[in-house]
């Protein structure tokens, strides 16, 4: 019998071009076309060669095995290097345009051929298996709960900036034990629920409940002023919890508050943030939770909020720009913020309610049992269910369950292990709902759960049904979505079309822009640093949740409109409320709801490039690099790959004495031949943005503690095609005058997140075609995810 690979091998060099075999068979014994090293011998061997190789690249010695993936990814880099006339250097070769033409057209086909005939028997994805947050809200949609379980799992790496990449994401010992612990925790809840009757209570408070008990004591609760739980303007940390909403039991609340605002300030209305945490020194950190900006006539605002058992409410006013109280001894006195004048909050009456996001507990019940009977009355260990079959129910609810959880029709022989499983725990307990349970966890625990079940070749439909539905909402493929996959309508381009408009205008379609942008633009790491204070004293929490919003209604309004790529870099518009607009010194903008602003050149703003999320997470808190800020620009939006530097070179770290410019310092960095390659793409988005401070706002000097001794900022430079601009404004527009690369980069990372597998070289053709598509309509964001969920590659394992 031959040995499928082999076989394979074999039948490709009859079918294919005689290069293509020739270029398999070479890579397979771990050489190179002659030509390719002919070329690599008589051009690149003078610096490329032997221990002290320039930038670290001995290619006399490199590797033609293209089986490791390092050794491939050299070869792309020399390939291209020498395509885009980078490599040799023009000043030291006489290769005219045509030897490299003819060079990366061999080396590229070298590489292309390889690279297919993997993909051909292997699939160009790898064993994928659900993220962190997939499996979070897949065993939601199974179970009908709603509480958070990411957060139980380990953190998960970033490949190719996406935690949904096959090739990025290991399973350990360790790991599985915490799917085992996860998967008991979503049952538990489930089976609670299903024991519980309605846990809907309201609960309504006065004033009186809110505020502190004994107003003779100081303390960090509210106190009583004419009627209202008042809470003054203050730094003091846990100022305004509120004990009184204390969570009894784990769960989702909403919340309804009536305030007004005291002692207003003439030019603006009072910001106010919510948080939630225990609200002690021994357990500091607290959860953002809402926002809201009162004035002087009461309003009433509603939030959700998920409070763990013990934690509590934090409301007060946070815009950092108000005048604070100030207290002894930090604790707060009755009586004390009144006379200070300081803006503070009233607080007229608030209600809690216990919720649930996903459904009520008959909606839990039905998805665990189905059409049975059950009663509970006396805990989820002591569930009864009804059934004058039961091993016949039990395999039933088996069958039914583990189909909707393996996301396809199971056969038999693929069930018969939990079915069995199932019943061996009825016939010692005699009890359908634990013998279901037993059941449910092992097909939880299976890898065909955990795993998407892909084949190399043409997914079938129920395959791109999950393909689909982890794309743009992260979670199992619903009941249409199933039922088309059944019938064998999927692959239907009409069909596969309206799927997806109907999925991105769905409820949980809302979700897509903010799980894609988390990643690809790194907005979760928004709170990873802080802009120090002392410098930035107009930051705070509410202008950072803003950020994020902005950020997220201005990609939401692209999708939904189908607005060009090219917004990403300039637009005429962005999303604020009141307390960003002033943060960015924009006026006319009022209220604490994001409404679309029109921005004019005095702004300096548009796109994503210059919204305050952005610019936040490209800096550390105290100084900004143009070559950090340069590095996520061109990996995240201008689809330009930065290798890591050579070792050896060291970092160029800002002088936070502000003696030097970042220009001064990086100009003999730029020196070094094997720095300069890299830098002439880094710098330019680097330096168009250092008018931008770490938290966003604008500048037009670097911060020194002596005034007179601040240095002007110069956004002057040039781009890696020799086009010049003087400032972030001229950067923008030499930018989207070719928007084809902003495409390009957008699909591609649409086609990473979206199929668990970075663009590999075999694929540029293909991304080509989906951006080709979407060129009548300039580039929509809107038209390029269809485009890419209707490519082959997307289609393809």
């Amino acid at each position: 019998m031959i040995h499928r690979p082999a076989f394979l091998i074999c039948l490709l060099s009859l079918l294919a071009p005689a290069g293509l075999a020739e270029n398999v068979q070479a890579a397979q014994r771990g050489k190179s076309p002659v030509a390719v090293r002919n070329f690599v011998k008589e051009q690149c061997f003078d610096c490329h060669a032997g221990e002290q190789s320039e930038a670290g690249l001995d290619i006399e010695s490199l590797s033609a095995d293209l089986s490791e993936a390092s050794v491939f990814a050299k070869w792309v880099r020399i390939a291209d290097r020498v395509r885009l006339g980078e490599m040799p250097p023009r000043d030291s070769s006489e290769l005219t345009r045509p030897q490299r033409t003819q060079f990366a057209k061999t080396a590229g086909d070298w590489l292309r051929d390889y690279q297919r005939n993997e993909n051909r028997t292997k699939g160009r994805v790898q064993a994928k298996r659900l993220t962190n947050l997939q499996l979070e809200r897949t065993l939601h949609d199974l179970l009908g709960i709603d509480i958070p379980l990411a957060a139980e799992l380990p953190d998960e790496p970033r490949t190719n900036g996406f935690t949904t990449v096959a090739d990025g994401q290991p399973m350990s010992h360790f790991q599985l034990e915490r799917h085992l612990g996860l998967i008991d925790t979503a049952l538990d809840e489930a089976y609670r629920r299903a024991a519980t009757g309605d846990d809907y209570k309201l609960q309504e408070f006065r004033p009186r409940q809110l505020a502190r008990r004994n107003p003779r004591r100081r303390t960090r609760e509210p106190e009583m002023l004419n009627g209202a739980a008042v809470v003054w303007k203050a730094g003091t940390t846990y100022y305004g919890r509120l004990p009184a909403t204390t969570a009894r039991v784990d769960g989702w609340y909403r919340f309804t508050i009536q305030a007004s605002a005291l002692n207003k300030p003439e030019d603006r209305d009072v910001w106010c943030s919510v948080l939630s945490g225990r609200c002690v020194s021994s357990a500091p950190l607290l959860t953002w939770v809402s926002g809201f900006e009162i004035t002087n006539e009461r309003q009433e605002w509603t939030f959700d909020a998920w409070l763990p058992k013990g934690h509590m409410l934090e409301i007060r006013p946070a815009d950092a720009t108000l005048k604070s109280a100030r207290f002894q001894g930090g604790q707060i006195g009755t009586g004390e913020g009144e006379p200070q004048n300081v803006p503070g909050l009233a607080i007229h009456a608030m209600t809690l309610q216990r919720i649930h996001k996903h459904g009520d507990n008959d909606r839990v019940r039905t998805l665990l049992f189905g059409d049975l009977n059950v009663s509970g009355s006396r805990g989820p260990d002591r569930l009864k269910a009804e059934s004058d079959r039961p091993r016949q129910d039990i395999q039933r609810l088996v069958r039914r369950f583990a189909s909707r959880a393996f996301r396809r029709p199971v056969v038999d022989a693929d069930l018969e292990p939990f079915v069995n499983m199932a019943l061996d725990v009825f016939e010692v307990e005699r009890s359908v709902p634990n013998a279901l349970r037993a059941g449910y966890r092992a097909v939880l625990c299976s890898p065909r759960f955990l795993y998407l079940n892909e084949l190399p070749g043409r997914l079938d439909d129920h395959a791109l049904a999950s393909r689909l539905s982890y794309f743009l909402w992260n979670t199992m493929p619903d009941d249409q979505l199933r039922k088309l996959a059944a019938a064998g309508r999927l692959k239907n381009k009409n069909v596969l079309h309206q799927q997806v408009e109907r999925m991105l205008d769905a409820d949980r379609g809302q979700q897509f822009v903010q799980d894609f942008a988390s990643e690809w633009l790194e907005l979760s790491e928004i709170d990873f640093t802080q802009p120090d204070r002392r410098r930035h004293r107009d930051f705070d929490l509410v202008v950072q949740q803003s950020m994020l919003d902005e950020t997220h209604a201005f990609l939401q309004s692209m999708l939904s409109e189908d607005l060009s790529v090219t917004n990403l870099i300039d637009s005429d518009f962005t999303f604020l409320n009141s307390r960003l607009a002033r943060f960015y010194d924009i006026d006319g903008v009022t209220g604490d709801e994001l409404r679309r602003v029109k921005l004019l050149p005095r702004h300096h703003r548009g796109g994503v490039l210059t919204q305050g999320a952005v610019l936040k997470v490209t800096a550390n808190g105290t100084t900004t690099s143009p070559v950090v800020r340069g590095v996520w620009v061109a990996e995240r939006l201008l689809g330009q790959h930065i290798p890591p530097p050579p070792e050896g070179i060291p970092a160029i770290e800002p002088d936070i004495r502000g003696a030097k410019t970042i220009r001064e310092m990086l100009a003999k960095h730029r020196s070094d031949a094997s720095c300069a390659s890299c830098h002439r793409k880094i710098d330019p988005p680097g330096f168009a943005l250092e008018n931008f401070d770490p938290s966003g706002k604008w500048r037009d000097k670097y911060y020194h503690r002596n005034w007179r001794k601040r240095l002007a900022i110069n956004p002057a430079y040039k781009l890696a095609d020799g086009r010049s601009f003087q400032d972030v404004d001229e950067f923008r527009k030499l930018i989207v005058a070719r928007p084809y690369r902003l495409a390009h980069n957008v699909a591609e990372k649409l086609i990473t997140y979206g199929t668990g597998a970075p663009v590999g070289f075999a694929d540029r053709y293909h991304v080509s075609e989906i951006v080709k598509q979407t060129a009548d309509g300039n580039y929509g964001f809107r038209s390029l995810i269809h485009a890419v969920v209707e490519s082959s590659i997307f289609r393809t394992k």
